[in-house]
């Protein structure tokens, strides 16, 4: 006789219990996915938390940290290019022949050990902005085999092979290179995607960056405008194209003349009234900025003059606003040719996201304008963050700081980070913490602010030293630093003087 169940054993439900180690592989899974990134996250940290100098000292080169530590000693012939600041990825020429031109290549680490081999050469992309300062692209190095160029990463990770005859920078353009192979050139960017295919005779940038499009050259020798995504903009049918546009009008060459047309390749200017368009202006239809005999004036796209050509110079602000030059000096018109500025400055920029003009005047200092053309403050202007929001002036009293609308803003919510921060007392210098506390005695005769890695620059009798972000000396006053443009300090090292080269020194 069987037992009596005082309840139903339970049969086993295998989808539950499928569903159920499922859920438990996929809970580990991602256990192991966050811990991969946050590992990775950590050695990225560790990567990027420090920055890397080129350093310079009794003729030889070398690498510095933010400490002002060598890293690399200084003990190289040739300067070393640091592509990337935040990377130990440092690349050297050796075996200089200055007769012929031929050089050798390597790139090393921060312990010195020779990585990326393999190549016959390696090398940084250097490029020029339009003030003609160096940059390099800072994620993608050029590599040599054979006679042929290619393109690698930081990491030594191919982005395009060994297979072409050239790969060279476009002047002041960002994330793009132009190849050739088989005679013809194209641009990819920088990480091997193609932009403009290779089949161009020459290609350049029309504009500022790489979105503006390129003027591109067939092999009949015409040229038109491609687009950042490949399509045509303007017929290749133009005996040349001038980096002049706006508004979908274009300035091109036929014939020895210089013409305007629109997208759609109709001419809206051409007579014999000028000799050369440099600008077209921004609002829509309002004409275009002309030369004729060494003087310059506006134009409607109608041919008539709407300001003569009297000035030296003329540049379009914003709309309806020219920034121009007459007897020598610079001043501000609207398009009606009254004046807004006075004629009175060595120069005069405007800086579209801050919506102000620099006035920098014989003396070199800087007034700065609202958009009412009214001086707002007087001084040297040292930054205009339109990243943060904020101007950075300095005066006898030392550096002040304003918003865009001019209101004072307080140095210590700018440069929260700050340990230190200048400070002037009875015509000398000091420094002083967040709260206001004398770390630094006045007894500077000048200093420059604490600078992102904690150092600041001091003089006294003439002559510059460093502290560090405490306030003790890293080293006394010794460096006569007169000609020198730049004064700032990692650790015992100065920058350098050549401020193109972007290098610290010592001595």
């Amino acid at each position: 006789m069987s037992r009596g169940r005082r309840y139903e054993e339970p049969k086993l439900n295998m989808k539950k219990v499928f569903a159920v180690i499922v859920a438990i592989i996929v809970i580990i899974m991602f256990i192991f996915i966050i811990k991969g990134i946050l590992d990775k996250d950590e050695e990225q940290g560790k990567i990027s938390s420090e920055t890397y100098f080129v350093s310079y000292k009794d003729n030889k080169w070398g690498v510095i940290n933010s400490k002002g530590e060598d890293v690399i000693t200084p003990t190289y012939q040739e300067m070393i290019i640091i592509p990337n600041q935040k990377k130990d990825v440092f690349l050297c020429t050796y075996d200089v022949n200055y007769d012929t031109g031929e050089y050798k290549t390597k790139a090393f680490n921060k312990n010195n050990e020779e990585i990326l081999t393999g190549y016959d050469k390696i090398e940084a992309i250097q490029n020029y902005d339009e003030n003609n300062n160096i940059w390099y692209e800072g994620n993608v190095l050029k590599i040599e085999k054979d006679g042929k160029y290619g393109l690698i990463d930081l990491n030594g990770k191919e982005i395009l092979p060994c297979e072409y005859e050239e790969i060279t920078v476009i002047a002041n353009i960002e994330n793009a290179v132009k190849i050739k192979k088989d005679g013809k050139y194209g641009v990819v960017d920088t990480e091997g995607n193609e932009i403009l295919k290779l089949d161009y005779q020459n290609i350049e940038a029309l504009g500022k960056d790489n979105k503006s499009g390129y003027i591109v050259q067939s092999a009949e020798g015409k040229y038109g405008i491609m687009n950042y995504s490949n399509s045509l903009v303007v017929d290749l049918q133009y005996d040349k194209i001038d980096k002049v546009y706006g508004n979908d009008l274009y300035v091109v060459e036929k014939a020895g003349k210089q013409i305007v047309v629109n997208k759609d390749q109709e001419e809206v200017l051409n007579n014999d009234t000028y000799s050369q368009i440099t600008a077209i202006l921004k609002t829509k239809d309002s004409g275009v900025i002309f030369e004729k005999d060494g003087k310059y004036g506006v134009m409607n796209l109608a041919g008539e003059k709407v300001i003569d050509n009297t000035y030296e110079e003329l540049k379009e602000a914003k709309a309806d606003i020219l920034i121009a030059k007459q007897n020598g000096k610079y001043g501000i018109i609207d398009l009606q040719n009254n004046q807004k500025v006075e004629f009175k400055y060595n120069s005069i920029t405007y800086n579209q996201e801050a919506d102000i003009y620099i006035a920098e005047d014989e003396n070199f200092n800087n007034d700065l304008l609202d958009n009412t053309f009214t001086v707002r403050q007087t001084g040297i202007l040292t930054d205009l963050n339109t990243g943060k929001g904020y101007i950075e002036l300095r005066n006898d009293a030392g550096y002040k700081y304003y918003n865009f609308k001019f209101e004072e803003q307080n140095e210590k919510n700018i440069y929260n980070q700050n340990t230190l921060f200048l400070s002037k007392k009875d015509g000398r210098y000091g420094f002083i913490d967040k709260d206001g506390k004398v770390v630094v005695d006045y007894i500077y005769d000048d200093a420059t602010k604490q600078n992102e890695y904690g150092f600041a620059g001091i003089k006294k009798d003439g002559k510059w030293g460093s502290i560090d972000s405490k306030g003790n000396v890293v080293i006394e006053p010794i460096y006569n630093l007169d000609e020198y443009i730049k004064i700032d300090f990692i650790g015992k090292w100065h920058f350098g003087k050549d401020t193109n080269m972007n290098y610290y020194n010592q001595y």
